[in-house]
């Protein structure tokens, strides 16, 4: 699991380990944890529960991204929660977030179901805390400074 602020390259480096799970010849599967909601409420009301699941079940990695953008509609823990139970200690999975894990609950909408993911999850999970500063923005500022304009004094130079 990657934990940190935004733009600190969590994705890049959750998506990095995929392709080169890829590369060994393992399976892989990535959505950003709004993708999995929508695919689960998506088929829910068409039935398709269980051939959902599946796509989520096997793939010998998954990886979730985006836990903690905001906060997820209801009945978002039972999806999360039943992939996360279903693929304890059989299958791998990476998760990334931009919000601490005490806050889960809160943006799950169910504590006991985030108690639980994270209980299952994090068993045998490598916690990778990520510090810094945005990427991005830091790109950002160093664009901004290098195309500024001339003001009027320096142009009549």
């Amino acid at each position: 699991m990657f934990l940190g602020p935004p733009g600190t390259g969590k994705s890049h480096l959750a998506q990095a380990l995929g392709l080169s799970a890829i590369r060994s010849g393992f399976t892989v599967y990535y959505r950003s944890i709004f993708d999995v909601v929508r695919d689960f409420l998506h088929d829910e009301a068409m039935e398709g529960h269980e051939r959902v699941l599946q796509r989520y079940l096997k793939p010998d990695l998954l990886i979730i991204d985006d836990m903690g953008m905001k906060q997820l509609p209801k009945r978002s823990g039972e999806y999360l929660f039943e992939i996360i139970m279903r693929r304890h200690e059989i299958r791998s999975t990476i998760m990334t977030s931009n919000r601490p894990l005490e806050e889960w609950g809160k943006l799950i909408g169910d504590v006991p179901a985030a108690t639980a993911i994270l209980d299952r999850f994090l068993h045998h999970a490598e916690l990778i805390q990520i510090t810094g500063k945005s990427y991005r923005l830091e790109k950002g500022e160093k664009n901004s400074k290098s195309t500024k304009a001339p003001t009027g004094s320096a142009a009549e130079e």
